[in-house]
């Protein structure tokens, strides 16, 4: 959530960083509502000190020999109920005040980092760096095609099952799925994260703490009965197991691995990515997520984008890093790095990881502090897939497809899944 001192004191900064996102917003009513809370907050707090300095006016008066049913007692206490009321009708009209203008804040991105590239869509993403050497061959299959032929998934009786945009993992599949889960927790713990597997059910201040609410609400599953929602990525939950924290400044930075099954309506993809693994209803993925300094969250921002990257060169996946332009870059983040890796069969880059820097946007919104000395301040976070473990799978298959029609796992796999290739069963 944007900062409402920069509202209320320089909405030009917010409506210029908002342009460079391609949105233009007349922030004239959001500031006027900001200034009068302000001024309620301080016509409130000037009367507070007006009824304590009568309160231990009384006090003294008493204690000096005055009668406590007096007359000038009397005046006293009146002067002060009189306050009490004033200051009740303020901080209702304050509250009210509030109310709104957090309305209508937690509906506006987070503001892009001065070295966000400036741009309107994907087209202008700037690419940082390539790993690896893309495998270009004319005839080889896709994933769908390839787990269609050796039986690692169904489709059909997943829609029976739930409906479209769901699998069901089967024999080689879901002994790779488990396996992938595993060797990427490992990696990251064997780096200093700490291994969390948080509830799939979360609520809603969780979901508007991490950005998710309001502006994600279509693309998320509701439950009927309760204030709770299927996770969309384990972001959500573990943003706030330090929600209205304070945390030491000597024990920053917290850096976690979560594993947790994603749950997405994948709103207006209607017709994209229908085979496979590629865009689901549920997924399972591993999320790197650090709680930093801010005067860190830059160097944090390389360091797990390292991490991320770290998976694919452990699996041999050819991959390219881009840079997000302003018009790409998620509602929550200031600065985006993509990893696309590289789908043989597919010929073509896919998403696979976006690590993202948030600076304080998400700490604002969950109140999650550090004392920094005698001073407070909000943490800045930062999170990424530490991958997708289906577009990983994808990958692995259209990457290690041999001539005989298995499929070639990378060696450090094998001693998580038990055999060095996926065969016919």
């Amino acid at each position: 959530m944007i900062d409402q001192r920069l509202v209320r004191d320089n909405p030009e900064v917010i409506a210029q960083q908002l342009k460079r996102r391609g949105k233009s917003i007349d922030l004239t009513g959001l500031q006027l509502i900001a200034r009068q809370q302000r001024g309620l907050e301080e016509e409130r707090s000037t009367l507070q000190a007006d009824g304590n300095r009568i309160g231990k006016e009384v006090g003294l008066k008493i204690k000096g020999g005055a009668d406590p049913n007096g007359e000038e007692v009397a005046a006293l206490r009146q002067q002060g109920n009189a306050i009490k009321q004033k200051v009740a009708v303020f901080e209702e009209e304050e509250k009210a005040l509030s109310s709104q203008l957090r309305d209508q804040l937690l509906s506006l991105p987070n503001l892009p980092s001065p070295l966000c590239p400036d741009g309107k869509s994907e087209d202008d993403n700037v690419e940082v760096r390539r790993w690896g050497t893309p495998r270009i061959e004319e005839g080889l299959e896709e994933h769908w095609q390839i787990a269609q032929r050796l039986n690692l998934f169904d489709t059909e009786r997943s829609v029976r099952i739930a409906q479209s945009r769901f699998v069901t993992l089967m024999g080689q599949g879901a002994r790779l799925e488990r396996a992938l889960i595993n060797f990427m927790l490992d990696l990251h713990t064997s780096k200093g994260y700490r291994e969390v597997m948080p509830p799939v059910l979360v609520n809603t201040a969780s979901l508007t703490g991490s950005g998710q609410l309001p502006k994600f609400a279509e693309e998320s599953f509701r439950c009927a009965d309760d204030d709770l929602w299927l996770t969309p990525t384990a972001e959500v939950p573990v943003t706030s197991l330090h929600r209205d924290e304070i945390i030491p400044a000597d024990q920053l930075p917290l850096r976690y691995s979560a594993y947790s099954p994603c749950f997405r309506r994948e709103a207006g993809s209607y017709g994209r990515d229908t085979r496979g693994l590629i865009r689901l209803h549920q997924f399972n993925k591993v999320e790197l997520y650090w709680f930093v300094h801010p005067d860190q969250s830059e160097e944090a921002h390389q360091q797990i984008t390292a991490d991320a990257e770290a998976v694919l060169q452990a699996l041999d996946l050819p991959y390219r890093v881009l840079d997000l332009c302003t018009g790409d870059l998620g509602f929550s983040a200031q600065r985006t790095y993509d990893l696309e890796v590289w789908l043989p069969g597919a010929g073509a880059f896919r998403e696979i990881s976006s690590c993202s820097v948030c600076g304080d946007f998400q700490a604002r919104r969950s109140a999650i502090r550090t004392k920094d000395g005698k001073q407070t301040k909000l943490v800045h976070t930062l999170n990424g897939s530490g991958l997708a473990v289906g577009r990983t799978m994808a990958a692995l298959l259209e990457t290690g497809q041999q001539p005989d029609g298995s499929i070639l796992l990378p060696k450090p796999l094998v001693p998580y899944v038990g055999f060095e290739r996926l065969q016919p069963e």
